[in-house]
């Protein structure tokens, strides 16, 4: 049997490491245990039903439709249909700590994690079924983002960036600008998202960020000035840019990313998450801080709340309203 290189969300583990609140084993859970498979790796187990699924650390969420569907440690899968007031469990085939999650439409969404899994549904995520896994080294995903049906990426620990262009059926290898030093074991990328057009951004270590205008076939580094890690981005509707992570460093690009700019995003803490949708703008951050930008705002509006803990993850209502999720699980309203 080849030996098995365990990782742990090497990103999230040292983001909650520096704040003491959460073990990096914890943050790692994996897959423990097991037959091994036929290609020498452990055999994928479905992920259980839990009665307290909802409490279970999640650490994605998106909108598929009118549903949200969030994702986390265990494989476990949540959706709502009430705008986050009440959430069910759905049908995983795997176990694995699932670190992301992207819907190109209320039917056709990815997750993906460790082990290298990649997870489709087509029924908005009633049933999931495996498209990828690599069970024989953990070189887990950290992000996926679905442009349509077809064009999708994915990227994590060493460089990894992954795309398809028939809705996952095969995913191929793509190598980023080298003059960044990211190539082979270089920067661990930990944000994928989409922007205008055929452009495609990719925020990771060092306070890089990588773009492609070519569908992926080309990455170009654009740095934004900043040494440390980059968690999570997003695109809006009017073709700005943010990026947000460590000890709450938020920076925006009107340009496509050529330039930056450093946004004073009130929090001391490290961003998580970013999520942006038609004239909104909301991230969520360790210390339990949601901030929020309209359109027509000059600055963010940060909110905080007593027993928030850790948010790991957002994704926006139809009411525009933030809907939240921690290292505890659903966050309450």
């Amino acid at each position: 049997m080849n030996k098995l290189v365990r990782f742990t969300h090497a990103g999230l583990a040292l983001l909650f490491a520096l704040t003491g609140l959460l073990s990096a084993a914890r943050v790692g859970a994996q897959v423990q245990g097991g037959p091994a498979n036929q290609n020498g790796g452990l055999a994928l187990k479905p992920a259980k039903l839990r009665a307290d699924a909802s409490q279970h650390m999640l650490l994605g969420a998106a909108r598929a439709g009118s549903r949200i569907v969030a994702v986390g440690e265990h494989g476990v899968i949540l959706l709502s249909d009430d705008d986050g007031a009440h959430f069910r469990q759905a049908s995983v085939p795997t176990d694995s700590t699932l670190n992301s999650v992207s819907f190109s439409d209320a039917k056709h969404g990815w997750a993906a994690g460790h082990w290298g899994v990649i997870l489709k549904t087509e029924d908005g995520g009633e049933t999931w079924s495996l498209q990828r896994s690599d069970t024989t080294t953990d070189q887990p995903i950290f992000s996926i983002a679905f442009r349509d049906a077809k064009h999708g990426w994915a990227v994590g620990l060493w460089a990894l960036v992954l795309s398809t262009d028939d809705g996952g059926v095969t995913w191929k290898q793509q190598a980023l600008d080298q003059s960044s030093k990211s190539g082979g074991s270089g920067l661990n990328l930990y944000s994928v998202f989409i922007g205008d057009d055929q452009s495609v951004y990719v925020a990771g270590e060092q306070g890089t960020v990588f773009k492609s205008t070519d569908g992926g076939v080309s990455w170009r580094a654009q740095p934004t000035g900043y040494k440390g890690s980059l968690w999570s981005g997003a695109a809006t509707a009017d073709h700005v840019i943010y990026v947000g992570g460590l000890r709450g460093n938020l920076f925006a690009s009107s340009d496509g990313g050529e330039s930056w700019k450093a946004i004073r995003a009130g929090v001391g803490d490290s961003i998580t998450d970013i999520k942006a949708e038609k004239d909104e703008v909301v991230a969520v951050a360790l210390d339990g801080s949601v901030i929020t930008r309209r359109a027509g705002q000059s600055s963010f509006k940060v909110s905080r709340e007593a027993g928030r803990g850790a948010l790991t993850a957002v994704a926006i209502a139809r009411t525009g309203a933030p809907v939240l999720f921690s290292k505890e699980g659903v966050v309450k309203n």
